[in-house]
């Protein structure tokens, strides 16, 4: 993925639980010392991989952290090759389980992105998780080494990002590819020159070694884990590196690791024309102002489009509204239903010349507040995903595939394309590349698709639940990204029993 897709899930993990979460500097409203009724980390279980024994057998000092959450640092090794070598931190947050004697163990939770802040998440557990999850475990949400409050990747400043973000991201002439080039070399230097040190070491894979480090804080012989979009890639890799210490893993909105970086591209191209003509026939049933048919509808936001390309639209005084804020605008209400009229609002504002509300969209995409970026996403997913697998080498090789990606969507294809150019100035080379994941002699894996969704094309559920040797395939038929607490019962009821009681679908279900 690139920033012109899901760059914005931290934003969607308030998105998901219908209120803004707060961060540890906001909500640190009582002394530290650990929460009465908080379980007391009592050390690893299961095997300590040879050299980490320091790291399993740490004991954080889980200190109150908002409304009744306990947040802790933890040291990972910056790189697992060399564990005597420099160390990096990780910041978690818990919310403890309500039924303290009931409790199973723990739930760790991640929202996707890369880049997006598991802390968040978990500061928002009791909108965004259903009440059997909250009863019966302690919910852990970390951010994972590069984001937020972990050691972050740092690469610009406000004005920079602002600008490499609104920079033309489908390229019509050589002017304009140097000008995208020119801010990505810019990006990937910055980069480099703040984050050096740390860049080769945010992978996947590196990520995943850090869950299992969290798993032996915790006294947890298995993992309890619901992954969220690339939360299911952290998952799918963690039950490849540690198939034996799989427990409950739940996949939604699941990305397919076999995929090249072009195939996956366009399939999200594609899965962004899905979502988008699944709003504009809903638009033109409800005789909203973009059109009576679902043609006209999509004519509407094309024209928006081809106009902003042309010349940029006003947006809050300071900042203009490009055709690439524009994109941003008219994606970010395509991830919830919900936010459907959003859209149609803000299309329409902008045919009429008027473009606040597309920056709107795109700034909480971007979490851009009036005071700058909220956390350090936008960086993060080229840092980890320039970093997981082979991308583009060159402007030529863009230039090669550019009909390829145009075909496969004249709408969202060439901002699929042009988007990894920063990964063609990456100052790291990849160090994985893809392939399929099939953890052996893991306990079952509940993959979770959703037929029309915009971010993780369903077919992506379908492939990876189709290689994981244990995996299972939960089908919701329905809008928005993932599929877990968007509504559906059938779903719900089949993670969380999963989850509670350890009883998987007996096979592939529809919901």
């Amino acid at each position: 993925m690139t920033r012109r897709t899901i760059a914005g899930l931290a934003a969607l993990a308030a998105l998901m639980s219908g209120c803004g979460v707060a961060s540890r500097a906001q909500d640190s409203d009582r002394p530290g010392g650990v929460t009465t009724g908080g379980a007391t980390p009592k050390g690893p279980a299961g095997p300590i991989p040879a050299g980490l024994e320091k790291f399993y057998r740490q004991q954080p000092s889980w200190s109150r952290c908002g409304s009744g959450n306990q947040c802790a640092t933890i040291t990972v090794p910056l790189d697992y090759a060399n564990p005597s070598g420099k160390t990096i931190e990780l910041r978690a947050r818990k919310v403890p389980a309500r039924d303290r004697a009931g409790k199973i163990g723990t739930l760790f939770i991640n929202p996707g992105g890369p880049g997006a802040s598991g802390q968040q998440f978990a500061a928002a557990a009791g909108f965004a998780l259903g009440q059997n999850l909250l009863r019966k475990f302690d919910i852990i949400g970390w951010d994972p080494r590069g984001v937020g409050e972990s050691t972050p990747v740092s690469c610009l400043d406000t004005e920079q990002l602002d600008k490499f973000i609104a920079t033309d991201g489908s390229p019509d002439n050589d002017a304009e590819i140097t000008e995208l080039n020119d801010e990505s070399k810019l990006f990937a230097e910055g980069c480099e020159q703040k984050s050096g040190e740390l860049l080769p070491h945010v992978s996947t894979k590196d990520a995943a070694r850090d869950i299992d480090v969290l798993r032996g804080i915790v006294g947890d012989s298995e993992l309890y884990y619901l992954g969220m979009s690339y939360g299911t890639l952290l998952g799918a890799t963690y039950a490849e590196l540690f198939p034996k210490n799989v427990g409950r893993l739940v996949l939604d909105g699941a990305i397919d690791p076999s995929l090249s970086s072009e195939t996956n591209n366009i399939a999200q191209a594609k899965g962004f024309d899905t979502a988008l003509d699944a709003f504009a026939e809903d638009c033109a049933q409800r005789a909203c102002r973009l059109g009576s048919t679902k043609a006209e509808v999509l004519a509407n936001v094309d024209k928006l489009l081809t106009e902003t390309d042309a010349k940029p639209l006003p947006g809050d005084g300071k900042r203009q509204v490009t055709q690439a804020i524009a994109v941003l605008g008219v994606i970010f209400p395509l991830y919830v239903k919900e936010y459907w009229p959003r859209l149609e609002d803000a299309v329409v504002d902008g045919l009429d010349g008027k473009g606040a509300r597309l920056l709107a969209n795109a700034d909480e995409y971007t979490d851009r507040t009036s005071s700058g970026y909220s956390d350090n996403a936008n960086e993060v997913i080229y840092a980890v995903n320039c970093l997981d697998r082979p991308d583009l080498t060159s402007i030529a090789q863009a230039k090669a595939q550019e009909a390829k990606y145009k075909a496969a969507s004249p709408r969202f294809g060439s901002f699929l394309l042009w988007g990894s150019l920063a990964c063609a100035n990456w100052p790291v080379k990849p160090t994985d590349k893809p392939h399929v994941i099939k953890a052996p002699g893991s306990k079952p894996i509940v993959v979770v698709g959703t037929t029309r969704d915009p971010a993780t094309p369903y077919a992506w559920a379908v492939g990876l639940a189709k290689q994981l040797d244990n995996g299972v395939l939960v089908t919701r038929d329905g809008d928005g990204h993932t599929g877990y607490h968007e509504g559906n019962a059938c779903v719900d009821s089949a993670v969380e029993t999963y989850l509670v009681k350890g009883t998987p679908p007996s096979g592939d279900i529809k919901c």
